[in-house]
């Protein structure tokens, strides 16, 4: 891991290289969810198996997250696309790059594509909404939960009951979450928080992945790829709900190793034994 200095915040980040693979081999940004999760949700899954197959990853904590700094303001998807630009400036990667992103990452990740276009190669999206009245109705779920997490962490002890029990983890966790949701604007931005217009998705030039659970309340947004963003690639995984990337891990590393051979078929060979 390595602390990088970008936009005003040190990231923790992380760049794997490929072993013997040309300098044009493609650059996959990884970009995970909110709260809770950190850069390890796709070290242990996804990552390994993406440089097996010739890819360059870099790996990173949002801003407030996992090992990287805790600003007080600065969470908008906005904000998120700066922090990114900035952290690949500072880590010196020019070309286009690959975007995955889980959950809140593919919103970040989505409207990267849609500002910045020039910077991304391609996007893939894992259970994430992006654009029109499901997306906005997620944001607002989203919102409304972090609040109530936010003021029952505010009074009720859990984490002083977690330390006094023993379960340090927990209590650490606790920790992080309560300064995160009661520390910074977070809670806020993400209430704030606006969908991509269905002109703006449309507007998405690059090539697109969706995954996403068959029983998941954001199935629908499959939908919505399918009619906005020209020459997209939808799965739909059956029996699944939120948790593709936990639960169907291998599945997803084949669909998506799969797809990038496909459009990158110069550098990443023998995908299907990848990993």
């Amino acid at each position: 891991m390595a602390e990088v200095h970008a936009n005003g915040v040190c990231f923790n980040a992380q760049v794997l290289e490929p072993q013997g693979a040309p300098a044009d081999a493609p650059t996959i940004v990884f970009v995970h969810g909110l709260v809770t999760d950190n850069l390890s949700s796709f070290y242990y899954t996804l990552a390994g198996p993406a440089v097996v197959a010739g890819a360059r990853v870099i790996l990173y904590d949002l801003r407030g997250h996992g090992r990287s700094q805790r600003p007080e303001a600065g969470y908008t998807a906005d904000d998120g696309v700066t922090d990114l630009c900035a952290l690949l400036d500072a880590l010196g990667m020019r070309d286009p790059v690959y975007l995955v992103g889980n959950s809140y990452g593919g919103i970040l990740a989505a409207r990267m594509a849609v500002t910045v276009p020039d910077r991304v190669a391609g996007l893939v999206l894992i259970e994430a909404s992006c654009a029109g009245t499901g997306a906005a109705a997620w944001i607002e779920d989203m919102a409304n939960t972090l609040s109530v997490t936010a003021l029952r962490l505010e009074h009720d002890g859990a984490r002083d009951q977690y330390r006094m029990a023993g379960q340090r983890r927990m209590a650490r966790l606790i920790t992080h979450v309560d300064g995160l949701l009661n520390r910074t604007s977070l809670v806020d931005d993400v209430a704030a928080e606006r969908p991509l217009r269905p002109t703006e998705l449309a507007a998405i030039r690059c090539p697109v992945l969706g995954v996403y659970g068959e029983r998941s309340e954001l199935v629908a947004a499959a939908s919505e790829l399918t009619r906005h963003v020209p020459g997209c690639t939808v799965r739909i995984l059956p029996g699944l709900a939120h948790t593709v990337l936990r639960e169907a891990t291998d599945v997803l590393r084949d669909i998506l190793l799969s797809w990038l051979a496909e459009r990158t078929a110069h550098v990443l060979t023998d995908t299907r034994r990848a990993g």
